[in-house]
């Protein structure tokens, strides 16, 4: 079945083959099958530039950083340093000493709940967050609770899955002592009006945390327009490796935070009895860093931001309303978290199919999405589900595979008798 060629104004051209092209995996074969690839949400695969960036380093000029007074190391510490600069670029950040590597997004949300938030909750405080949060956009958040004796609070959403801004305003109040929330819900491909929030946040002397895991790789993610404190993403999402991601914060924050972890290389001196921080950034990345990955990192938004983001944002939001007309037309199924603004995330049940089965009958066909309550169960339970299946898109997708995923969903109604 087809609706691709439905009427309607053309298209920016986007040359979606000679993307595909870039990225090796995409030609492979799964159980027979053309791989049609649609679990983006949970990690992108890797384009050849980044392949060649890793295999660069560790045939080339594997060293330590920082230490070493040797030529491969020196060399390393430049690429190493380099890449940070790529991620300041990429997020518009002001200064270059305003970037952590951590290893995701969810070591630099632990990162600012110890270092930044657990030093200034007392009893009674609160951290606000929204329903739809990751669990690692929450968990952290709840942990440093249970230890100051402060609470968490949740912006609730609608049907549709918009957050409620009126119960925003009403949950911010004199002891919110900061705001934490995605950029793009991972469940729901939601994107939220971060800027607003920043904006009514900052009114009340209020910090504002972005989980940015799925904003980075669909979104403009302009730290300046975004008007956030914080913001972080994982490298695995935005076509880089896994293990590697960023913390991007306000200068005066990062000067104001003590170290998460203690080891080598975040220290100024130390002695027997105690020790003195290095400069930021460095005092919040104890240990050898990730240095391959921060270079796979930089490799992937050199190549991500060297397409046209319109172009980008363009072709991403005609599969969305592609998969979302054709999905939404077929008996059974019915699609959760129908926002107006979305990133390539549809969540969708099949009527009397556990989300578990569909995965596997559509894996059969070649065609990889995600199953489960995907690390975000507040949201199944406001829809009162255990879970759904979710297809995730990126640019390297296509119309095509978007048929090949209905195709896939009414072969599995067919094997469970639902048609």
């Amino acid at each position: 079945r087809s609706l691709h060629t439905a009427g309607g104004a053309a298209p920016r051209p986007f040359d979606v083959e000679a993307v595909r092209a870039q990225v090796p995996i995409l030609a492979r074969r799964v159980h027979g099958k053309a791989l049609v690839y649609l679990d983006n949400a949970a990690t992108t695969q890797k384009p050849q530039a980044v392949l060649a960036a890793l295999d660069g380093y560790y045939r080339g000029y594997n060293a330590n950083v920082h230490r070493g007074v040797h030529l491969l190391s020196a060399e390393a510490t430049r690429a190493h340093e380099l890449a940070r600069e790529s991620v300041r670029r990429f997020l518009n950040a002001p200064a270059v000493r305003e970037i952590v590597f951590v290893r995701g997004t969810t070591e630099a949300v632990n990162l600012v709940a110890q270092g930044f938030a657990r030093p200034r909750l007392q009893p009674g405080d609160e951290i606000l967050v929204t329903a739809m949060e990751h669990h690692s956009n929450l968990v952290p958040w709840q942990m440093v609770c249970t230890q100051t004796g402060a609470r968490l609070k949740a912006v609730p959403f609608s049907e549709v899955g918009v957050l409620d801004l009126e119960a925003f305003d009403g949950l911010l109040g004199e002891r919110t002592k900061l705001v934490a929330l995605g950029h793009a819900s991972n469940a729901l491909g939601t994107i939220h009006p971060v800027a607003e929030i920043a904006r009514r946040a900052h009114a009340r002397g209020v910090p504002v945390f972005v989980d940015g895991a799925q904003g980075a790789p669909h979104l403009l993610a302009d730290v300046e327009a975004l008007g956030c404190d914080f913001y972080a993403f994982s490298g695995h999402k935005v076509f880089g490796p896994t293990g590697i991601g960023a913390l991007w914060a306000r200068g005066s924050l990062l000067e104001s935070m003590e170290p998460w972890q203690g080891g080598g290389d975040m220290i100024r001196s130390v002695t027997l009895e105690a020790s003195t921080w290095n400069e930021i950034p460095y005092r919040f990345e104890a240990g050898t860093p990730d240095i391959a990955g921060a270079i796979g990192l930089a490799a992937a938004l050199d190549w991500l931001s060297a397409f046209e983001r319109e172009a980008v944002r363009a072709h991403e939001g005609r599969l969305l309303a592609y998969a979302t007309q054709l999905l939404g037309s077929l008996a059974g199924v019915t699609l959760v978290g129908t926002a107006p603004e979305k990133v390539g995330v549809l969540s969708f049940t099949v009527e009397g199919v556990h989300p578990h089965d569909v995965g596997t009958v559509l894996d059969r066909q070649g065609v990889a999405i995600r199953t489960g309550h995907h690390c975000a169960q507040p949201v199944m339970e406001r829809y009162g589900i255990p879970a759904t299946a979710r297809a995730s898109f990126a640019l390297y997708n296509t119309l095509a595979e978007i048929d090949a995923l209905a195709a896939a969903v009414e072969q599995a109604q067919k094997v469970f008798g639902r048609v």
